[in-house]
């Protein structure tokens, strides 16, 4: 009888744990959301990775919305329609590699200096971090502005194509600064461990792209049935919404960041500091977006059915991907904070722990990838071409998603230790020297079209990250001065 009620006891005590367990975990969702202050240097590991994670997840997925939602309404256009996005996309990305090149930079500096206790340096250089970025963002706008049409030809758009469909690339290039500082400011609030408040930035925009996508491009109600410029323009209210949010939020102090006045002037030094280290970043993103943009390029060879699906699948391997992207930001950060701190073997510990956690989150979205790709295609368009084209990219690129999670976290952290030059050379290797040739001889040379494609980035992004695991054995990212 005693050895019952012994029994009876542990398993109440049991249930108990578990159940304060369960609370403290709700706790900490609730947190993370909201915005932590906690000292993610001082703290256990799992729970700092949990706080900076959940946020940077969300605010990915809210990101992924942007291109989800885009292209849903767009596809009720016809497939050429598809296909312009899918070719803007493919130059967009250029811009991409700048934005998140220079959002690289500044997490790894803000993290640096919130880590070292110093927020007013850290304030003072994400300032210098805004006016790189706004000089450059001015020349994209000018170049896009003026030679759009021309750029879309280049990349193989025909004539009619680029007249009836040319204005969403004109609006989406000339309006690129919305991108840029999205990207950047997100980068800085990142840093600094704000992660909820890129997330409820992201909320904003999200929301008035999806409202004001269907107003402007089918024309409902008052207002102007504007086709595919409508969903060029509705992006760049919501993301420009969203950067004045930014903005406010940044000056107001309402975060582990703020700008005062003594933040706002040049300092050269720093500015030529951000520079250097952004180049990096952003020469590893162009190497890897040029390899897509050669990747779109060799696809257009087959037709604007086969464009089509392509880009209906990458935006759907792109939704999928974003959440993992958000989970490597974390570790990114938590790199930079604790080296900061001094704490390199924490910093180690947290790359590894949230790699293998990408990895089994990846890997089970890759097999229902895999598994039910038509499914999936079909929730964005429903013409058969394009959902039988749209399958077979989904299918052949998801098989590489278990390499792909653990590889952007690697690849990430060592950018958060501002060793962006590794990762540049990685790069160079992978998509330059490896996928592009890879691509042209199987798609071209032995005659697989399109799958030929697809099998060459899979084949490039798994070396990519074994390569990338090596280098971070090493140690040397550790030793990185910003």
């Amino acid at each position: 009888m005693l050895n019952i009620e012994n029994e009876n006891d542990m398993n109440r005590n049991s249930i108990k744990i578990y159940q304060n367990k369960f609370k403290s975990f709700l706790r900490d969702i609730s947190e993370s959301i909201a915005g932590s202050d906690a000292d993610y240097t001082a703290i256990n590991l799992r729970k700092a990775l949990l706080l900076l994670s959940i946020p940077m997840v969300l605010e990915m997925a809210m990101e992924s919305v942007f291109t989800i939602v885009d292209i849903y309404f767009v596809s009720k256009l016809g497939h050429e329609a598809v296909s312009i996005v899918g070719l803007t996309e493919s130059m967009l990305s250029i811009l991409y590699a700048f934005g998140i090149g220079f959002a690289i930079s500044a997490t790894a500096i803000v993290s640096r200096r919130i880590g070292e206790k110093e927020p007013r340096k850290a304030a003072n250089a994400a300032f210098q971090s805004i006016l790189v970025a706004s000089v450059v963002s001015v020349v994209i706008s000018i170049i896009g502005l003026l030679f759009s049409d021309e750029l879309l030809r280049l990349m193989g758009a025909s004539d009619s194509s680029v007249a009836k469909y040319g204005g969403y690339t004109k609006w989406m290039l000339g309006g690129n600064a919305t991108i840029m500082f999205l990207f950047l400011f997100n980068g800085i609030f990142r840093g600094a461990g704000d992660a909820a408040v890129a997330l409820r930035v992201l909320l904003v925009s999200n929301s008035i792209n999806i409202v004001l996508d269907p107003l402007l491009i089918m024309g409902y109600g008052p207002f102007p049935e504007l086709g595919i410029e409508g969903a060029a323009i509705a992006t760049n209210i919501g993301r420009g919404v969203g950067v004045l949010f930014q903005l406010y939020i940044l000056l107001k102090g309402s975060s582990r960041i703020q700008l005062m006045l003594n933040d706002l002037k040049p300092d050269m030094e720093q500015i030529w500091s951000f520079i250097k280290l952004s180049l990096s970043g952003i020469s590893q993103l162009i190497i890897a977006t040029t390899s897509w943009v050669v990747m779109v390029r060799i696809i257009s060879e087959f037709g604007s059915v086969s464009v089509a699906g392509y880009t209906i699948g990458i935006r759907l391997i792109i939704f999928a991907l974003l959440p993992s992207v958000g989970l490597s930001n974390a570790a990114a950060t938590l790199v930079g904070q604790n080296l900061g701190a001094g704490k390199p073997h924490q910093a180690e510990k947290s790359v590894w722990t949230t790699g293998i956690a990408n990895a089994v989150f990846l890997g089970i979205i890759g097999l229902l990838l895999i598994i039910w790709p038509t499914w999936f295609i079909q929730l964005l368009v429903s013409d058969a071409e394009v959902i039988a084209k749209g399958a077979e990219c989904l299918r052949i690129i998801s098989i590489g998603f278990i390499s792909y999670g653990f590889g952007m976290v690697v690849v990430n952290s060592l950018n958060g230790a501002g060793d962006t030059f590794t990762p540049m050379i990685i790069n160079l290797f992978c998509f330059w020297f490896l996928e592009i040739p890879l691509a042209y001889l199987l798609a071209i040379k032995f005659g697989l079209n399109e799958h030929g494609v697809y099998y060459a980035i899979v084949v490039a992004e798994t070396t990519m990250t074994l390569t990338a695991i090596l280098v971070f054995k090493l140690g040397k990212w550790k030793l990185k001065k910003v």
